[in-house]
């Protein structure tokens, strides 16, 4: 079956093949931007690739591609990776020896690591902040946006959560703004973690950060703490850039090992 472009019947194949790819996989293909951008926009700004039990999705110059597991190993992936001939980076969730094979062969370079790390169940040593946490509340929503985007100025993705992105979060059945901590100094946001839980029960460190100007202070620290109080007693898991050492040894100091990596590839 040669490869079609944006199918109308994609929803349904694409649905299958996740589910099929996370169960023998044992984690997710897709991150979750891109499962957000097709449920609320479907292919309005992202391209589809489909090709037997296979997809490729590009959504903003990257590619997730996606086969099932049983039709593995007949040339799907790399007819679906010709197909998005011109894409400039790729991802590869839990570090596939496949995907590993396929990039190399298509003048795809390793250029970055998102490291996932898992703290067992068990208590947390409480730490004073040094600015006052509280929840999240309605009409926080700017406050922690403005933080957020202070926060994370240089990294691809988290900074350029806007308005729209968060509502689309806020909307998910997972939120609880009860685990969602925001550190507050003279009325301005200037830290925060979200926390999630995971329909298996298993919580997260879905994003913590601090703005410039409170770094140093130890804020970080209170605030990671604060969320794996409030998630106890859980096994934690948390996404780190790979060469964010200062993060890593905090982590790593509360007791988190690394279980697992994401690889993204850049073509040269």
């Amino acid at each position: 079956m040669p490869v079609r472009r944006d199918p109308p019947d994609w929803e349904p194949l694409v649905r299958r093949v996740v589910a099929e790819a996370t169960a023998a996989d044992g984690y997710a293909p897709l991150n979750e931007a891109a499962l957000l951008g097709l449920i609320h926009h479907g292919l309005q700004d992202a391209t589809l690739y489909v090709e037997g039990d296979g997809f490729a999705h590009v959504h903003d110059g990257n590619l997730h591609l996606v086969v099932s597991p049983g039709a593995r190993r007949h040339g799907i992936g790399r007819a679906l990776l010709q197909a998005a001939e011109g894409v400039a980076t790729a991802w590869s969730h839990g570090d596939h020896p496949g995907a590993r094979a396929l990039a190399a062969s298509h003048g795809f370079d390793r250029t970055r690591e998102l490291w996932q790390l898992r703290r067992p169940a068990g208590p947390v040593t409480p730490v004073d902040p040094a600015v006052p946490i509280r929840t999240f509340r309605a009409g926080d929503e700017q406050a922690f946006l403005a933080a957020n985007r202070a926060a994370f100025a240089d990294h691809p993705e988290q900074g350029s959560l806007d308005i729209e992105g968060l509502a689309h979060r806020t909307a998910e059945p997972w939120f609880d703004p009860e685990g969602f901590f925001l550190a507050e100094r003279h009325g301005e946001v200037v830290g925060f973690h979200w926390t999630k839980v995971h329909p298996d029960g298993t919580g997260e460190v879905y994003v913590v950060g601090v703005t410039p100007d409170v770094q140093g202070l130890g804020l970080g620290r209170a605030l990671v703490v604060r969320g794996l109080t409030h998630l106890q007693p859980r096994d934690i898991t948390l996404y780190v850039e790979a060469d964010n050492r200062s993060a890593i040894n905090l982590y790593e100091s509360l007791g988190f090992e690394h279980i697992a990596t994401d690889a993204q590839y850049t073509r040269r």
